[in-house]
């Protein structure tokens, strides 16, 4: 069964209307298409292949670029998002880049063809004969990320700007709570190798809900995203019965979600809603785009989501302090998430 998700016009000049849309789908769905937001299919295009041309090297060269700081390699099965889940870990690799907004972190970032380029110097000083350029393997890497990057950054400004005006805040409402001083924003390649053993579904992606503001997802065409609609009144996401939704590819649309913080923000007028990738046989590869706030900004209620007979369903927390705890759950470890202001 196909998920019939709204789709929101981001370029629409009446706003009033889309931030209405933007309510509606937010409350009903979680979920939602964004188009008309600006991020060119050429630019996609581009990321794909450099995406595709990456996960194809050979594991040794991804793993020069391990995961470092929260930007770089993660190789299959490092991460298992279902809380309860008793697999060794998701069947999926991907490729993190953090902030280049902020220039004093953004130096953290690893890019894979300087990388490859410090191998190729290696290489000429040990008197081998071949030249195996970087350029050649990864040509233009890293402005092409860079770009979609700074593309995206304005599509998640711009669509929070919607998200105030449904809630009935200000438009300017999310910076003048900091979530935008210096966002924790992050790009995310993914690739399912989408092999199936003896006919068994496998989860590319198990069940999860996104934990920070909101998600942008750019996809390949190839199917797999599957979301879990529960009723309003539900509060247990992970029950039984489970009816699973494809959410269909929509050319040159971006598919948005909501996430753990913007629900707390809502006392869960917003969805945060469960979400999975299965296998399909096929390989598959998509984008997402993390838009979160910094780990200093605080998340409490609105005022606006919550009265004397609807109080507050979650205590304030610092974005850090919830955003640490949930990786910490999906990474094994006690990693510090380094991409706020007070790194």
């Amino acid at each position: 069964m196909a998920a019939s998700l709204p789709i929101i016009d981001l370029s629409s000049p009446h706003r009033l209307s889309a931030a209405d849309s933007v309510r509606q789908a937010c409350v009903e769905y979680g979920f939602f298409y964004l188009v008309n937001h600006g991020v060119d299919t050429q630019c996609l295009r581009k990321v794909f292949n450099q995406s595709a041309h990456f996960f194809s090297l050979p594991l040794q060269q991804k793993m020069d670029l391990a995961r470092k700081e929260y930007r770089g390699y993660t190789p299959l099965y490092s991460e298992t998002l279902h809380p309860t889940s008793l697999s060794k870990g998701d069947p999926k690799e991907s490729y993190y880049i953090g902030t280049v907004e902020d220039p004093s972190i953004a130096h953290l970032n690893q890019w894979p063809s300087e990388g490859m380029a410090f191998l190729c110097i290696q290489f000429i000083w040990n008197g081998y004969c071949t030249l195996v350029c970087a350029h050649e393997l990864l040509p233009n890497w890293k402005p092409t990320m860079e770009s979609l990057y700074w593309k995206l950054l304005a599509v998640g400004k711009d669509l929070l700007s919607l998200i105030a005006m449904s809630l009935n805040l200000d438009e300017d409402y999310f910076e003048k709570i900091g979530a935008l001083n210096k966002p924790a924003a992050f790009l995310r390649l993914l690739h399912y190798p989408g092999e199936l053993v003896s006919g068994e579904q496998i989860c590319g992606a198990s069940p999860h809900s996104d934990y920070g503001m909101v998600t942008l997802l750019m996809t390949d065409g190839v199917p797999g995203l599957q979301v879990l609609f529960l009723p309003i009144i539900s509060k247990d996401k992970f029950r039984e019965p489970q009816v699973w939704e494809d959410v269909p590819h929509v050319e040159g649309a971006l598919i948005v979600n909501i996430g753990d913080l913007m629900e707390r923000w809502t006392n869960c007028l917003y969805r945060s809603t469960l979400h999975r990738v299965i296998s399909t046989g096929k390989k598959r590869y998509s984008v997402a785009f993390f838009f979160d706030p910094p780990s200093d900004c605080m998340v409490e209620c609105f005022e606006s989501c919550c009265s004397e007979s609807s109080p507050p369903r979650f205590p304030p927390i610092r974005s850090g302090d919830y955003l640490n705890e949930r990786f910490r759950l999906t990474y094994g470890s006690e990693r510090e998430l380094k991409c706020s202001t007070s790194t």
